[in-house]
Protein backbone atom coordinates (compact mmCIF):
# COMPACT_ATOMS: atom_id res chain seq x y z
CA UNK A 1 0.00 0.00 0.00
CA UNK A 2 2.93 2.31 0.68
CA UNK A 3 4.12 1.87 -2.90
CA UNK A 4 0.59 2.16 -4.29
CA UNK A 5 -0.17 5.40 -2.43
CA UNK A 6 3.07 6.95 -3.66
CA UNK A 7 2.09 6.03 -7.21
CA UNK A 8 -1.39 7.47 -6.68
CA UNK A 9 0.04 10.80 -5.58
CA UNK A 10 2.50 10.79 -8.49
CA UNK A 11 0.04 10.10 -11.29
CA UNK A 12 -1.47 13.62 -11.39
CA UNK A 13 2.03 15.01 -11.92
CA UNK A 14 2.81 12.39 -14.57
CA UNK A 15 -0.43 12.88 -16.53
CA UNK A 16 -1.00 16.59 -15.91
CA UNK A 17 2.26 18.29 -15.01
CA UNK A 18 4.39 20.42 -17.30
CA UNK A 19 7.85 19.18 -18.25
CA UNK A 20 9.35 21.59 -15.72
CA UNK A 21 7.07 20.33 -12.96
CA UNK A 22 7.88 16.71 -13.73
CA UNK A 23 11.59 17.48 -13.62
CA UNK A 24 11.18 19.33 -10.32
CA UNK A 25 9.21 16.72 -8.39
CA UNK A 26 9.38 13.27 -9.97
CA UNK A 27 13.12 12.43 -9.66
CA UNK A 28 13.05 12.69 -5.87
CA UNK A 29 9.87 10.62 -5.72
CA UNK A 30 11.24 7.99 -8.10
CA UNK A 31 14.48 7.78 -6.08
CA UNK A 32 12.54 7.16 -2.88
CA UNK A 33 13.83 10.36 -1.29
CA UNK A 34 10.40 12.02 -1.26
CA UNK A 35 6.91 10.69 -0.60
CA UNK A 36 3.75 12.05 -2.18
CA UNK A 37 0.09 11.74 -1.13
CA UNK A 38 -3.21 12.23 -2.95
CA UNK A 39 -5.81 14.78 -1.82
CA UNK A 40 -9.13 14.38 -3.63
CA UNK A 41 -11.77 13.20 -1.13
CA UNK A 42 -13.51 15.40 1.41
CA UNK A 43 -15.97 14.76 4.24
CA UNK A 44 -18.91 15.60 1.99
CA UNK A 45 -17.30 14.65 -1.34
CA UNK A 46 -16.37 11.00 -1.56
CA UNK A 47 -17.82 9.14 -4.53
CA UNK A 48 -19.13 12.49 -5.80
CA UNK A 49 -15.67 14.07 -6.05
CA UNK A 50 -16.98 16.82 -8.29
CA UNK A 51 -18.89 18.35 -5.36
CA UNK A 52 -15.72 19.24 -3.45
CA UNK A 53 -15.72 22.49 -1.50
CA UNK A 54 -12.00 23.21 -1.17
CA UNK A 55 -11.30 26.40 -3.13
CA UNK A 56 -8.19 27.97 -4.60
CA UNK A 57 -8.11 31.70 -5.33
CA UNK A 58 -5.42 33.46 -7.34
CA UNK A 59 -3.51 36.12 -5.38
CA UNK A 60 -0.66 37.57 -7.41
CA UNK A 61 1.93 34.90 -8.05
CA UNK A 62 0.30 32.52 -5.55
CA UNK A 63 -2.95 30.63 -5.05
CA UNK A 64 -4.61 30.64 -1.64
CA UNK A 65 -6.24 27.30 -0.77
CA UNK A 66 -9.02 26.93 1.79
CA UNK A 67 -10.81 23.72 2.72
CA UNK A 68 -10.34 20.23 4.13
CA UNK A 69 -9.25 16.93 2.63
CA UNK A 70 -10.00 13.49 4.04
CA UNK A 71 -8.43 10.00 3.74
CA UNK A 72 -5.00 11.29 2.76
CA UNK A 73 -3.05 8.08 3.21
CA UNK A 74 0.60 8.93 3.80
CA UNK A 75 -0.15 12.61 4.19
CA UNK A 76 1.53 12.80 7.59
CA UNK A 77 4.93 11.83 6.14
CA UNK A 78 4.63 13.06 2.55
CA UNK A 79 6.83 15.82 1.20
CA UNK A 80 4.23 16.63 -1.44
CA UNK A 81 0.45 16.39 -1.68
CA UNK A 82 -1.45 16.60 -4.95
CA UNK A 83 -4.48 18.63 -3.87
CA UNK A 84 -7.60 19.17 -5.97
CA UNK A 85 -9.52 22.41 -5.46
CA UNK A 86 -12.19 24.54 -7.12
CA UNK A 87 -10.71 27.48 -9.04
CA UNK A 88 -13.87 28.37 -10.98
CA UNK A 89 -17.01 28.01 -8.81
CA UNK A 90 -20.18 27.18 -10.67
CA UNK A 91 -18.49 25.14 -13.41
CA UNK A 92 -18.71 21.80 -11.62
CA UNK A 93 -16.00 19.31 -12.53
CA UNK A 94 -14.64 21.70 -15.19
CA UNK A 95 -13.84 24.25 -12.52
CA UNK A 96 -11.47 21.98 -10.58
CA UNK A 97 -7.69 22.33 -10.74
CA UNK A 98 -4.79 20.36 -9.23
CA UNK A 99 -1.93 21.72 -7.14
CA UNK A 100 1.15 20.35 -5.46
CA UNK A 101 1.18 21.42 -1.82
CA UNK A 102 4.41 20.83 0.07
CA UNK A 103 4.91 19.62 3.64
CA UNK A 104 1.43 19.26 5.13
CA UNK A 105 1.83 17.85 8.63
CA UNK A 106 -1.52 16.12 9.24
CA UNK A 107 -3.37 13.30 7.52
CA UNK A 108 -6.75 15.05 7.64
CA UNK A 109 -5.55 18.09 5.74
CA UNK A 110 -6.91 21.47 6.81
CA UNK A 111 -6.07 24.19 4.30
CA UNK A 112 -6.42 27.55 6.01
CA UNK A 113 -5.23 30.35 3.74
CA UNK A 114 -2.57 27.97 2.43
CA UNK A 115 -0.42 29.92 -0.03
CA UNK A 116 0.89 27.89 -2.96
CA UNK A 117 3.15 29.32 -5.70
CA UNK A 118 1.35 29.65 -9.02
CA UNK A 119 3.95 27.40 -10.64
CA UNK A 120 2.55 24.56 -8.46
CA UNK A 121 -0.68 24.57 -10.49
CA UNK A 122 -0.35 21.28 -12.36
CA UNK A 123 -0.20 21.77 -16.11
CA UNK A 124 -0.16 25.55 -15.76
CA UNK A 125 -3.84 25.91 -16.70
CA UNK A 126 -6.92 25.95 -14.48
CA UNK A 127 -9.87 23.62 -14.96
CA UNK A 128 -8.01 20.40 -15.83
CA UNK A 129 -7.84 18.95 -12.33
CA UNK A 130 -10.92 16.74 -12.37
CA UNK A 131 -9.93 15.18 -15.69
CA UNK A 132 -6.47 14.46 -14.33
CA UNK A 133 -7.99 12.96 -11.18
CA UNK A 134 -10.09 10.56 -13.26
CA UNK A 135 -7.10 9.61 -15.44
CA UNK A 136 -5.16 9.00 -12.24
CA UNK A 137 -7.83 6.64 -10.90
CA UNK A 138 -7.90 4.72 -14.19
CA UNK A 139 -4.22 3.95 -13.66
CA UNK A 140 -4.39 3.41 -9.91
CA UNK A 141 -7.33 0.99 -9.77
CA UNK A 142 -5.41 -1.97 -11.25
CA UNK A 143 -2.93 -1.50 -8.39
CA UNK A 144 -5.74 -1.92 -5.86
CA UNK A 145 -6.94 -4.92 -7.85
CA UNK A 146 -3.46 -6.44 -7.66
CA UNK A 147 -3.43 -5.84 -3.91
CA UNK A 148 -6.76 -7.66 -3.68
CA UNK A 149 -5.45 -10.64 -5.68
CA UNK A 150 -2.49 -10.84 -3.31
CA UNK A 151 -4.77 -10.73 -0.27
CA UNK A 152 -6.96 -13.49 -1.68
CA UNK A 153 -3.99 -15.68 -2.63
CA UNK A 154 -2.37 -15.14 0.76
CA UNK A 155 -5.57 -16.05 2.57
CA UNK A 156 -6.00 -19.17 0.47
CA UNK A 157 -2.40 -20.23 1.15
CA UNK A 158 -3.02 -19.93 4.88
CA UNK A 159 -6.31 -21.83 4.63
CA UNK A 160 -4.66 -24.61 2.63
CA UNK A 161 -2.01 -25.05 5.30
CA UNK A 162 -4.46 -24.86 8.19
CA UNK A 163 -7.04 -27.27 6.77
CA UNK A 164 -4.27 -29.74 5.93
CA UNK A 165 -2.88 -29.68 9.46
CA UNK A 166 -6.18 -29.40 11.36
CA UNK A 167 -7.61 -32.79 12.35
CA UNK A 168 -11.31 -33.44 12.93
CA UNK A 169 -13.16 -36.76 13.08
CA UNK A 170 -9.83 -38.54 12.73
CA UNK A 171 -8.79 -36.92 9.45
CA UNK A 172 -7.54 -33.62 8.07
CA UNK A 173 -10.20 -30.98 7.46
CA UNK A 174 -8.96 -30.67 3.86
CA UNK A 175 -10.00 -34.27 3.20
CA UNK A 176 -13.70 -33.38 3.44
CA UNK A 177 -15.39 -32.91 0.07
CA UNK A 178 -17.25 -29.78 1.16
CA UNK A 179 -13.99 -28.09 2.14
CA UNK A 180 -12.31 -29.23 -1.09
CA UNK A 181 -15.08 -27.61 -3.09
CA UNK A 182 -14.57 -24.34 -1.20
CA UNK A 183 -10.83 -24.46 -1.88
CA UNK A 184 -11.42 -25.22 -5.56
CA UNK A 185 -13.89 -22.37 -5.99
CA UNK A 186 -11.55 -19.92 -4.27
CA UNK A 187 -8.54 -20.93 -6.37
CA UNK A 188 -10.57 -20.59 -9.58
CA UNK A 189 -11.92 -17.16 -8.63
CA UNK A 190 -8.44 -15.93 -7.72
CA UNK A 191 -6.96 -17.07 -11.02
CA UNK A 192 -9.77 -15.43 -13.00
CA UNK A 193 -9.22 -12.16 -11.11
CA UNK A 194 -5.46 -12.38 -11.60
CA UNK A 195 -5.81 -12.78 -15.36
CA UNK A 196 -8.18 -9.81 -15.63
CA UNK A 197 -5.75 -7.65 -13.63
CA UNK A 198 -2.88 -8.69 -15.91
CA UNK A 199 -5.03 -7.96 -18.97
CA UNK A 200 -5.89 -4.48 -17.68
CA UNK A 201 -2.21 -3.78 -17.00
CA UNK A 202 -1.29 -4.86 -20.53
CA UNK A 203 -3.98 -2.63 -22.05
CA UNK A 204 -2.76 0.38 -20.06
CA UNK A 205 0.90 -0.31 -20.86
CA UNK A 206 0.03 -0.56 -24.56
CA UNK A 207 -0.96 3.10 -24.56
CA UNK A 208 -4.58 2.37 -25.43
CA UNK A 209 -6.71 5.50 -25.05
CA UNK A 210 -9.82 3.86 -23.62
CA UNK A 211 -8.83 2.17 -20.36
CA UNK A 212 -11.57 3.30 -17.98
CA UNK A 213 -13.85 0.28 -18.42
CA UNK A 214 -11.22 -2.44 -18.12
CA UNK A 215 -9.61 -0.64 -15.18
CA UNK A 216 -12.94 -0.52 -13.34
CA UNK A 217 -13.70 -4.14 -14.26
CA UNK A 218 -10.47 -5.52 -12.82
CA UNK A 219 -10.86 -3.45 -9.64
CA UNK A 220 -14.47 -4.58 -9.21
CA UNK A 221 -13.83 -8.26 -9.80
CA UNK A 222 -10.57 -8.64 -7.89
CA UNK A 223 -11.76 -6.83 -4.77
CA UNK A 224 -15.08 -8.68 -4.68
CA UNK A 225 -13.13 -11.93 -5.03
CA UNK A 226 -10.81 -10.89 -2.21
CA UNK A 227 -13.74 -10.20 0.10
CA UNK A 228 -15.45 -13.47 -0.79
CA UNK A 229 -12.30 -15.57 -0.50
CA UNK A 230 -11.10 -14.07 2.78
CA UNK A 231 -14.57 -14.50 4.28
CA UNK A 232 -14.58 -18.17 3.29
CA UNK A 233 -11.06 -18.60 4.67
CA UNK A 234 -12.16 -17.16 8.02
CA UNK A 235 -14.94 -19.77 7.96
CA UNK A 236 -12.42 -22.56 7.38
CA UNK A 237 -10.43 -21.44 10.41
CA UNK A 238 -13.56 -21.72 12.54
CA UNK A 239 -13.41 -19.82 15.83
CA UNK A 240 -9.71 -19.17 15.34
CA UNK A 241 -10.52 -17.19 12.21
CA UNK A 242 -12.34 -14.63 14.32
CA UNK A 243 -9.51 -13.81 16.73
CA UNK A 244 -6.05 -12.36 16.33
CA UNK A 245 -4.23 -15.58 17.28
CA UNK A 246 -4.15 -16.24 13.53
CA UNK A 247 -3.57 -13.61 10.82
CA UNK A 248 -6.55 -14.56 8.68
CA UNK A 249 -8.90 -12.02 10.31
CA UNK A 250 -6.60 -9.22 9.19
CA UNK A 251 -6.74 -10.47 5.59
CA UNK A 252 -10.52 -10.17 5.74
CA UNK A 253 -10.38 -6.63 7.16
CA UNK A 254 -7.77 -5.57 4.61
CA UNK A 255 -9.87 -7.04 1.78
CA UNK A 256 -12.83 -4.89 2.82
CA UNK A 257 -11.06 -1.59 2.23
CA UNK A 258 -10.14 -2.61 -1.32
CA UNK A 259 -13.87 -2.58 -2.13
CA UNK A 260 -14.06 1.01 -0.91
CA UNK A 261 -11.03 3.08 -1.84
CA UNK A 262 -10.07 4.22 -5.34
CA UNK A 263 -13.82 4.35 -5.95
CA UNK A 264 -16.35 2.08 -4.25
CA UNK A 265 -17.42 -1.01 -6.16
CA UNK A 266 -20.85 0.52 -6.60
CA UNK A 267 -19.15 3.38 -8.44
CA UNK A 268 -17.15 0.87 -10.50
CA UNK A 269 -20.40 -0.68 -11.69
CA UNK A 270 -21.67 2.76 -12.72
CA UNK A 271 -18.41 3.46 -14.56
CA UNK A 272 -18.58 0.14 -16.42
CA UNK A 273 -22.24 0.57 -17.33
CA UNK A 274 -21.74 4.11 -18.63
CA UNK A 275 -18.89 2.98 -20.83
CA UNK A 276 -20.89 0.01 -22.12
CA UNK A 277 -23.82 2.26 -23.01
CA UNK A 278 -21.52 4.81 -24.64
CA UNK A 279 -19.92 2.09 -26.75
CA UNK A 280 -23.34 0.71 -27.74
CA UNK A 281 -24.52 4.15 -28.81
CA UNK A 282 -21.41 4.71 -30.93
CA UNK A 283 -21.37 1.18 -32.37
CA UNK A 284 -17.96 0.48 -30.84
CA UNK A 285 -16.92 -2.90 -29.43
Amino acid sequence: VGFAVNALGSFPIIVGGTDEQKERWLPGIAAGKELVAFGLSEKEAGSDAGSMRTIAERDGDHYVLRGEKKWNTGGAVASYNTIFAVTEPGRGARGISAFVVEKVPVVEIHLEDCRVPAENLLGGDEGRGFKHAMITLDRARPGVAAQAVGLAQGALDLAMQYTHERQQFGQSVSSFQGVQWMLSDMATQIEAARQLVHHAARVIDSGHRHITKVSAMCKLMATDVAMRVTTDCVQLFGGYGYCKDYPIEKYMRDAKITQIYEGTNQIQRLVIARNLLREAASGAH
